[in-house]
């Protein structure tokens, strides 16, 4: 894969290199009109969104930092943006240019004072893989392999401004009007700077892998304090397969099984036990040992789980809450999803489209087993969500529905649901965290 030698650091050229793709998306768009003249509407349509998805992408690789994180998080919502778009932003996830080996060591002294040889016996400065805010490299000591992560130089330093950029676009997708659009934008920047804070992954990381140390079959690496820094990280280098390649090939139902279970419980058991979460649930996260045991990697996104927000949110997923309209109206002003000031037409078509989702969604939460491969659950999900993506209708309100707290906890949810699905995990047992 090509590498890259310089990242654009400055406002100015970050927000060049923006508008420049900008005008990309624009010419995509003349071609779109005359292309709906020679051929179908929908053909018309699917090659602007590739080659709209295809221009914005090359943008953000070139970028990297919150900009890509952003696309990575998007990827993720298989029910709101165009196939194509999610098969490019996914890319971000595990797949994007790595900085060239002479870049590697100058940012490596840069940050911490010295070079790779003076603290590893050994340093592969050619990445072994690139994601979003870092890349990752292959090293030894003492004859220890080791796995050194190395932030990207300006991510940290850029997260307000790329925010700032992206915000129209964002806004846009996901109808939000201004007001009171602040604390939604304000949640995602707080995450994105705990994210460049390495010190505080280090620290996160030790601590959920310590608590989550019984739940079987499920593998953390060590973590190196005294090799790291607020911009590195040294960890033991695991042995596996990224979690989307085993699912390409997997045919033994008893290991996706085991997999699986291990998934939902370690997710379960961090929101209902510890009240915080491993937020960035990606193929990209995930190893498969070759003994068929789970391996969790990077701790960066851990949100924290508020009690007076975790208690109506699962009491509202309850069967018999959702079946209780009184309850539900109460649920959905305490999380802030209904509003005092909303018309009787916005409380009716808000309550309706959250009573729809929650009915289907909070399924698996209300039986003692679930069937991840029911690709009809799925599949109705989708639907639904392209039903209400299309509603034009949705379009006349206010979006901003909702506390704060939704966005990482949906996030993790959507992104756990679809790693059971491409498990194709069955017979989970759903309250199985609590006899761990």
């Amino acid at each position: 894969m090509k590498t890259i030698d310089k990242i654009p650091t400055s406002k100015i050229q970050r927000a060049t290199k923006l508008v420049s793709t900008g005008a990309k998306v624009g010419v995509n768009y003349i071609k779109y009109y005359g292309d709906k003249m020679v051929t179908s509407k929908e053909e018309a349509k699917d090659r602007l969104n590739k080659n709209n998805a295809e221009d914005i992408y090359d943008s953000l690789k070139q970028l990297k930092g919150s900009a890509l994180k952003v696309a990575q998080m998007l990827s993720m919502e298989k029910t709101i943006l165009p196939q194509a778009y999610v098969e490019k932003f996914s890319l971000a996830q595990f797949s994007v240019p790595p900085l060239s080996p002479a870049l590697v060591l100058k940012t490596f002294k840069n940050y911490f004072g010295k070079t790779p040889d003076e603290l590893y016996d050994t340093f592969n400065a050619t990445s072994i893989n690139a994601a979003s805010i870092g890349q990752v490299h292959e090293a030894e000591k003492d004859g220890k392999k080791l796995a050194v992560k190395i932030q990207y130089p300006g991510v940290a330093d850029s997260i307000a401004s790329d925010l700032a950029m992206v915000k129209p676009v964002a806004m846009s997708m996901f109808n939000i009007k201004g007001k009171d659009s602040d604390k939604y934008f304000k949640e995602v920047e707080t995450k994105l700077i705990e994210e460049t804070n390495y010190v505080l992954e280090v620290q996160q990381s030790m601590e959920i892998a310590q608590a989550c140390a019984h739940i079987p079959n499920l593998k953390f690496p060590k973590y190196y304090p005294d090799l790291s820094s607020d911009r590195i990280i040294t960890m033991d280098y695991m042995e596996g397969e990224h979690l989307s390649e085993f699912t390409k090939h997997n045919t033994n139902q008893e290991k996706a099984n085991k997999i699986g279970q291990a998934l939902w419980d370690f997710y379960m058991y961090q929101i209902h036990k510890l009240k915080k979460v491993h937020a960035d649930p990606h193929p990209g996260n995930f190893l498969i040992s070759e003994d068929g045991q789970l391996i969790v990697l990077d701790f960066g996104c851990v949100k924290t789980i508020p009690e007076d927000f975790y208690i109506p949110y699962f009491e509202l997923a309850q069967k018999e809450n959702i079946s209780n309209q009184e309850k539900f109206l109460a649920k959905l002003y305490e999380l802030e999803i209904l509003k005092p000031e909303d018309t009787q037409e916005e409380k009716a078509f808000f309550s309706k489209m959250f009573h729809d989702m929650l009915s289907l969604f909070s399924l698996p939460l209300q039986d003692e087993t679930f069937d991840f491969s029911n690709a009809d659950f799925f599949l109705k999900i989708a639907q639904l969500g392209e039903q209400y993506s299309k509603n034009t209708q949705i379009r006349k309100y206010n979006a901003n529905r909702g506390s704060k707290h939704f966005i990482y906890m949906n996030r993790t949810f959507f992104g756990l649901y679809n790693l059971m699905f491409d498990l194709k995990a069955n017979r989970i047992i759903i309250n199985n965290f609590n006899s761990l």
